[in-house]
C-alpha cells in the first residue's frame, strides 16, 4: 500500500470531549486525535491536575480550554460541547462527574448513540477502594506491582521495590482506547453507543497476567537457576542477599547482559529458539568450540525429559547450570572483542535478538527512532520544538499524516464549539439513527468476526486472545514442527491461547499453502508478528492477500518498526530488547547496572492490546469506507507510552534524572515508601498538601520540618501501616499498603464459572481445576473493559496444539480422507507432543 496525504485519517469526523486528567484519560484522547478524531480537551480553571511537560505530548492534535464545571456557565458550556460529540472521556473517581452535573446515564438516554468512557483508579463496584485517591503509585502498590518484582529482586533481598513506569495508566490507555474503537465500529452496525468503564487497577492486573497465574505441579524443567536458588535459600534459612554481580551468574547465557569492548553493555535475548541461539554462538565465533566440548542437542524438545536423547540442548530455556556457566564464560570473552553498537548491528543484520543498553535520552534522539517515526517533532507553544513519541498504532497508507501531528492549541469555548459544529456538519452519517437504532440485544462488539492468527510468543497471540472476549472467532495456525521450546511455545499459551481453536499446518508446502489460502478466504483479519522483510515471501503483502480475499484486513506487530522505515526496522526482537534499547533497564536497575524490568511481558502485553486497538480502527474504517487496511504497532511504539513521563526532549529540558536504580523507593520524599511499625506504606502526596499532612494526627509539624524525608521516616515508624492508611485516607491523601499478587489471589479467587469477573470489583481470579493442561491453574479474569450494553465473555481455555486441526480443515472444505492423508504426510498435524505441557 502507498501513502496518500490526501486521504482522510481513519477517525476523521469523530468528535471527542476529553475531561481526562493525569495520564490515561488524556492518552486515550491523544491516540484518537492521532488517528484523526477532533478532540477538545477540558481542564479545570486552575489548569491540569498533573502539571508536567508530558501534557504537551498527551494533548497534541487537541484544542485545549479551561472550564469551571462548578459554575452554571461552565457546566452549560460543557454540556453544549457534549451535545455535538460522539465520545466523552473522563478519569475521575466514580461518581465525580455526576456530582458535577454531567450524568453519563442520563446523557445516553437522550442520545443512545453517545459513547462514554470512564477510567477510574479503582472500579465503581469496588466498595472498599472506589473512593480512594488513586494515584499511579497507589494503584501499583495495591495491585502487587511493587511487591512481585521478579526473581532478581527476591535474590537481591529487595522488597518492596519501586518503578517509576506508569504501567497502570499505560495498560489502561490501550485497553480503554481499544474499547472506544470497538464500540465505534459496532455503532456503525447498530447505531447504538455504550457506556464503558476501564478501572486502571484492573487494567494493570491484566497487564501483569503472566506474573499472576499459578500452575499447580509445574514440572521442574521450567524452573530457572534463580528459582532453584530461591528454594535452596528458603529451605536452608540463607538470607536473600546476592549482589548484582553475583546475580548475573544465575542468569541464562542467552538471557543476560554482557560487557563490550567500549565498556558499554549489550543485552542478549535468544533463549527457547534453536535458530536464534545457534546464530548467536556462530556470530560470536564459539559454536564449533562448544560442539567440540560436547554440547548436546535434543531432537524433540517437546518430548518429556525422560525421553530426551541428551541432557540439554541449544534452544532450551532454562539451561542446566553446568552448561549455562560454560557457555556464558565463552560468551563474556567474545563480547569483549567489539563495541556494543557493533554487536547491535551484527545481531540485527544476523536475525538474532539482542540490543545495546541505552538511556531514554539516547532512545529519543537515536537515528533509527527518528527516521522510523517512533519519535516526531512537534513545535509546542510552551516548550518549543519537541521530540515526542510517534503514534502508538497506525494504518499503512496514513503514515505520513500520522508522523506530523499538530501541537496542542489553546482555544476559547466558542472556538472549540465552532470546530465541533463544523466537523459535525461535514459528517456523512450511514449508521442507523433515531428510531432505526437497534435495541440492546446482547450482541458482542465482534460477534461474527473471524481472525486467522499466525503469531507467536506473547504480543501477537495476546492481541487475538484479547479480542476473543468480544465475540471474535480465532483460528490459531502454527507449523507442524515447533520453533520454540515448551516454555515459550506452550507455557505462555495458558494466557495467549485463550479463546482460540488450534490447527497445525505446514504452509510452506503446496498443499499447506492451499489450506492457508482457503482460511484467508474465510476470515476478516489476518494477524502476524514479523518484520517487513518476511511479509512478501510469506505471501502476506497487501496485493497477495487482496487477490485471495478482497477486503480482508491485516495486522502486523514487530519489534523496532515505526510508521516509516528506519535503519533497524527489520531487526527482530522481544520485549527485553526494547527494554534495553529504550532505557527501561537502565532506569530500573541503574545506568551502570541495568536490569530487566521485573514484570514478564511488561511491553508485550500492552503491544497485544495496541494491536487489538489497531484492528478495531481498521474494522471501523472498512465499515465507513469499504477500504481494507493494514494496521500496525510495535514494541518500540508501546515503550514510549510506558515511558510517557520521560520519553521526550527539547532544548531547555531538565536532566533525565527520574528515580532509578534498585535503591529507589519513590519519586521524592512526599511520594515514597516508608517503613512503619509493622511493615510498609506508600505515601503519594505533594507539596500542595503539606497543610493537609500537618492536620493528620502524628504528622503535625511536617510543613515546618527542614528535612521532610527524615520527619516522615521517624513519624511513620511509630505506628502500624493500617493506622497510617486510615488516617491519611481520612485526610484524602493518597496512600496504600503494598499488597502481593499472592494475597490478592487468595482474597479474590473463585471456582471458574464461565463469567469474565467484571462484577467482582477491581480484582477477580478464576480457579480452573479441569484445565486442558492437566494442571490446576489460577489466572486473572478478563475484567478490565466493562461496557454497560455489549457483553464481555470469558474466553475458552487454551487448546492443546493441533486439537482442532481436523475441525478447521473440515470447515475449510476438506473431506475426512483428505485430512487423514495430510496428517499422514505431515502436511498437517494433531499435536506437537504427547503431553500438553511436557514434563
Amino acid at each position: 500500500m502507498t501513502n496518500s496525504n490526501n486521504k482522510k485519517l481513519p477517525l476523521d469526523g469523530v468528535r471527542v470531549i476529553d475531561f481526562g486528567q493525569q495520564i490515561a484519560g488524556p492518552a486515550v484522547g491523544m491516540i484518537l486525535a492521532d488517528l484523526g478524531a477532533t478532540v477538545v480537551h477540558i481542564d479545570p480553571p486552575e489548569g491540569p491536575q498533573w502539571e508536567h511537560p508530558a501534557n504537551a505530548v498527551l494533548n497534541r492534535n487537541k484544542r485545549c480550554l479551561r472550564l469551571d464545571l462548578k459554575s452554571a456557565e461552565g457546566l452549560a458550556d460543557a454540556k453544549s460541547l457534549i451535545a455535538i460529540a460522539d465520545i466523552v472521556i473522563e478519569s475521575f473517581r466514580p461518581g465525580v462527574m455526576k456530582r458535577l452535573g454531567i450524568d453519563f446515564a442520563a446523557l445516553r438516554e437522550q442520545r443512545p448513540e453517545l459513547i462514554t468512557l470512564s477510567i477510574p483508579g479503582f472500579a465503581s463496584n469496588d466498595q472498599l477502594r472506589r473512593d480512594w485517591k488513586a494515584t499511579e503509585a497507589v494503584v501499583a502498590a495495591t495491585a502487587g506491582a511493587f511487591t512481585d518484582m521478579g526473581f532478581n529482586r527476591v535474590l537481591l533481598g529487595l522488597n518492596p521495590s519501586f518503578s517509576p513506569l506508569p504501567l497502570g495508566s499505560a495498560y489502561a490507555t490501550t485497553l480503554a482506547a481499544s474499547s472506544v474503537a470497538l464500540a465505534l465500529q459496532a455503532r456503525e452496525r447498530t447505531g447504538r453507543g455504550d457506556s464503558i468503564e476501564v478501572p486502571v487497577v484492573s487494567a494493570l492486573m491484566e497487564g501483569l497476567s503472566y506474573n499472576s497465574y499459578v500452575i499447580e505441579g509445574l514440572p521442574e524443567r521450567y524452573k530457572t537457576m534463580r528459582e532453584h536458588e530461591i528454594e535452596h535459600r528458603k529451605a536452608n534459612n540463607i538470607p536473600m542477599d546476592l549482589s548484582y554481580e553475583d546475580l548475573q551468574e544465575y542468569l541464562d547465557p542467552f538471557y543476560r547482559t554482557y560487557e563490550c569492548a567500549d565498556g558499554r553493555l549489550f543485552y542478549c535475548v535468544c533463549p527457547s529458539h534453536r535458530n536464534h541461539a545457534k546464530r548467536a554462538l556462530q556470530l560470536l565465533g564459539i559454536y564449533d568450540e562448544l560442539v567440540a566440548d560436547g554440547l548436546p542437542e535434543v531432537n524433540d524438545l517437546h518430548a518429556p525429559i525422560s525421553e530426551w536423547d541428551g541432557e540439554t540442548s541449544i534452544g532450551v530455556y532454562p539451561l542446566p547450570k553446568k552448561w549455562a556457566d560454560h557457555i556464558s564464560a565463552k560468551m563474556k570473552k567474545a563480547f569483549l572483542t567489539r563495541t556494543s553498537e557493533e554487536w547491535g548491528e551484527l545481531f540485527g543484520n544476523g536475525q538474532i535478538p539482542g540490543a545495546p543498553h541505552r538511556t531514554t535520552q539516547e532512545w529519543a534522539n537515536h537515528p533509527h527512532t527518528n527516521a522510523a517515526g517512533l519519535f516526531v517533532e512537534v513545535n509546542d507553544p510552551v516548550y518549543g520544538l519537541m521530540k515526542q513519541p510517534g503514534p502508538i498504532v497506525w494504518l499503512e497508507g496514513f503514515a505520513d499524516q500520522m508522523v506530523t501531528p499538530r501541537p496542542r492549541s489553546f482555544v476559547t469555548f466558542e472556538e472549540a464549539r465552532q470546530e465541533l459544529v463544523k466537523v459535525a456538519q461535514s459528517e456523512e452519517i450511514r449508521r442507523p439513527v433515531g428510531r432505526n437504532i437497534k435495541t440492546t440485544d446482547k450482541e458482542g462488539w465482534l460477534d461474527g468476526l473471524r481472525i486467522l492468527d499466525l503469531t507467536n510468543v506473547i504480543a501477537g497471540p495476546h492481541s487475538t486472545a484479547f479480542l476473543s472476549r468480544f465475540g471474535a472467532e480465532v483460528i490459531k495456525l502454527d507449523p507442524v514442527k515447533p520453533l520454540y521450546d515448551p516454555l515459550i511455545g506452550t507455557l505462555f499459551t495458558f494466557q495467549t491461547g485463550l479463546g482460540k481453536r488450534s490447527a497445525l499446518v505446514d504452509i510452506t508446502s503446496n498443499e499447506g499453502r492451499e489450506v492457508f489460502n482457503r482460511l484467508v478466504r474465510s476470515v476478516d483479519i489476518v494477524v502476524i508478528n514479523a518484520p517487513e522483510r518476511q511479509i512478501k515471501p510469506l505471501g502476506l503483502d497487501h496485493e497477495t492477500l487482496q487477490a485471495i480475499n478482497p477486503g480482508v484486513l491485516f495486522c502486523r506487530l514487530d519489534c523496532l518498526g515505526g510508521p516509516l522505515v528506519g535503519p533497524k526496522s527489520d531487526f527482530i526482537g522481544y520485549d527485553d530488547i526494547i527494554q534495553a534499547h529504550s532505557g527501561i533497564m537502565s532506569r530500573f536497575g541503574g545506568p551502570a547496572t541495568p536490569e530487566e524490568h521485573a514484570h514478564l511481558g511488561t511491553l508485550d502485553v500492552n503491544c497485544g492490546f495496541a494491536a487489538g486497538l489497531g484492528m478495531a480502527v481498521s474494522i471501523y474504517h472498512r465499515a465507513r469506507t469499504g477500504e481494507p487496511t493494514r494496521s500496525r504497532t510495535s514494541l518500540s511504539a508501546i515503550t514510549n507510552l510506558a515511558q510517557v513521563p520521560f520519553a521526550f526532549d527539547y532544548a531547555d529540558r531538565g536532566p533525565f534524572n527520574e528515580a532509578s536504580g534498585r535503591q529507589a523507593l519513590g519519586n521524592n520524599p512526599l511520594s515514597h515508601f516508608y517503613a512503619t511499625q509493622d511493615g510498609w506504606i506508600f505515601l503519594d502526596s505533594n507539596p500542595s498538601e503539606l497543610a493537609k499532612l500537618d492536620s493528620v494526627e502524628g504528622l503535625c509539624g511536617i510543613s515546618k520540618s527542614g528535612d521532610i524525608s527524615a520527619f516522615l521516616r521517624n513519624a511513620l515508624a511509630s505506628a502500624p501501616s493500617a493506622y497510617w492508611e486510615a488516617r491519611l485516607q481520612e485526610a484524602d491523601i493518597a496512600v496504600a499498603i503494598p499488597q502481593s499478587i499472592e494475597s490478592l489471589r487468595g482474597q479474590y479467587s473463585r471456582e471458574a464459572d464461565g463469567k469474565p469477573g467484571i462484577d467482582n470489583g477491581s480484582f477477580s481470579f478464576s480457579i480452573h481445576r479441569n484445565h486442558p493442561s492437566g494442571h490446576c491453574l489460577t489466572q486473572i479474569d478478563a475484567l478490565a473493559i466493562r461496557p454497560a450494553v455489549a457483553p464481555i465473555r470469558a474466553p475458552s481455555l487454551p487448546e492443546r496444539w493441533g486439537h482442532s486441526t481436523r475441525e478447521v480443515l473440515a470447515d475449510a472444505g476438506y473431506r475426512a480422507d483428505q485430512i487423514d492423508s495430510m496428517i499422514e504426510r505431515n502436511v498437517a498435524s494433531l499435536g506437537w507432543a504427547k503431553e500438553f505441557l511436557p514434563s
